[in-house]
């Protein structure tokens, strides 16, 4: 195997591991008959990058309507009205929301109408209820009403061939509300990257499952499916293997067409039962990173086909390995903004030592502009990772770091 330099960026280095993962994000993979753009309906549809202007077809609101509860009137009609003033006018029409006859408005009337209902011809303003008796055969004003007041004009907010979203955008919930609105019942958006994330040992059993002897519980999948949705991703299956071949090619087998990215943990380092390698020398090249925690990486095409990159299985090496290689990549495949996490520099509160000829990516607790590291830097230890909210990034030229050093950190809650 082969020492492979980690780059502060590790997705814009060109070593295997970090490539295999950013090309997914330049392209489909050849085997995949998926399209990069798709129409989906609208309850498919939040949290998804436009990839095409939305063109209103038709103006909001389509037509003049009442902003309040009240009447329709002539503002000259009840010029000068007021409580001490008051004007008496016939109610000719009840105009509920959604009556949809053309009606006109006779000069000394008044239609009855509540909101959103559609203004009759010749109304030029609406007295609020509040300011009325409420009569529904004739009705006594005591305010007077300016001309246009309550009222919404057609296309006010939106004019019929307006640009109202442009590509590139994620469809928020105002965003659905809008297309909604309009009478669209689909948007073309780049699609969710569907991953399988497995999870091999022959150690691991699912949590609530009685523990033998020599067991675990499974975690890395359930952490790393949680990562990718929360990534913007869809997780396809998240199974658990052990460590036999046949097994673990089985489940994969199974899943794989489902999936534009595979992601596995576990069975890749130096031992014996390393079932990810034994299973898959041909198609990924396996490699040793210089960084800690998660040196044992591999990335490649299963045959030819669907990427896979194989994570160590330690959980914290796991984790951090998705959020260095990953995350990014995997954002930017669907288009999303802020692709990368912030990485901004914070100031250290007390002193750190680290290994020659590695990237650390120590866990933190940023406050501020300062940053503590957070528990010892091993990779089983997954509680201090679970309360942290950043990482620590120390160069592999640094050794010691004294207190009050400006160091970089990766933000993690955000």
């Amino acid at each position: 195997m082969k020492n492979t330099p980690l780059f502060p960026r590790c997705w814009d280095s060109p070593s295997t591991f970090a490539g295999a993962a950013h090309s997914r994000c330049k392209k489909q993979s050849p085997n995949d008959s998926r399209v990069s753009i798709v129409p989906v309906p609208l309850t498919s549809a939040e949290g998804l990058v436009l990839a095409a202007d939305v063109i209103g077809p038709l103006s909001l609101p389509g037509f003049d309507n009442s902003a309040m509860d009240g009447y329709a009137v002539l503002a000259a009609d009840v010029a000068g009205a007021g409580p001490e003033t008051p004007v008496k006018l016939p109610v000719a029409e009840d105009i509920p929301a959604g009556r949809t006859d053309a009606l006109t408005l006779a000069p000394g009337t008044a239609h009855r109408i509540m909101t959103g209902a559609m203004l009759p011809a010749g109304a030029t303003a609406v007295v609020p209820v509040e300011r009325t008796d409420g009569g529904t055969d004739t009705v006594t004003i005591s305010a007077d009403a300016r001309p246009g007041q309550h009222i919404r004009r057609a296309g006010e907010d939106v004019t019929a061939g307006t640009t109202v979203l442009r590509a590139g955008q994620v469809v928020t919930p105002a965003a659905l509300g809008l297309v909604a609105a309009l009478g669209i019942a689909e948007l073309t958006v780049h699609p969710r990257q569907r991953v399988l994330v497995m999870s091999t040992g022959t150690e691991l059993v699912a949590p609530g499952t009685p523990l033998q002897p020599g067991q675990i519980y499974e975690s890395n999948a359930v952490m790393l499916a949680a990562a990718v949705r929360d990534a913007g991703g869809e997780v396809v299956a998240a199974p658990m293997c052990g460590d036999d071949v046949a097994e673990f090619r089985a489940a994969l087998d199974r899943h794989r067409g489902q999936a534009d990215l595979i992601i596995t943990t576990g069975g890749v380092s130096a031992g014996a039962y390393e079932v990810v390698k034994d299973a898959l020398g041909g198609d990924v090249e396996f490699v040793k990173v210089a960084m800690q925690p998660g040196m044992p990486q591999g990335a490649g095409r299963i045959d030819a086909g669907t990427p896979i990159i194989t994570l160590p299985g330690n959980p914290v090496s796991a984790l951090v390995s998705f959020e260095v290689f990953l995350r990014a990549p995997l954002r930017a495949a669907m288009g999303l903004p802020a692709a990368h996490r912030p990485i901004r520099p914070a100031t250290l509160t007390e002193p750190l030592n680290s290994p020659a000829g590695k990237r650390q990516f120590r866990r933190g607790v940023l406050e501020d502009d300062h940053v503590i590291s957070y528990g010892p830097p091993a990779s089983h230890h997954l509680r201090w990772l679970a309360s942290a909210n950043c990482l620590l990034e120390i160069p592999e030229d640094v050794t010691q770091i004294e207190a009050g050093t400006a160091v970089q950190v990766w933000d993690l809650s955000t």
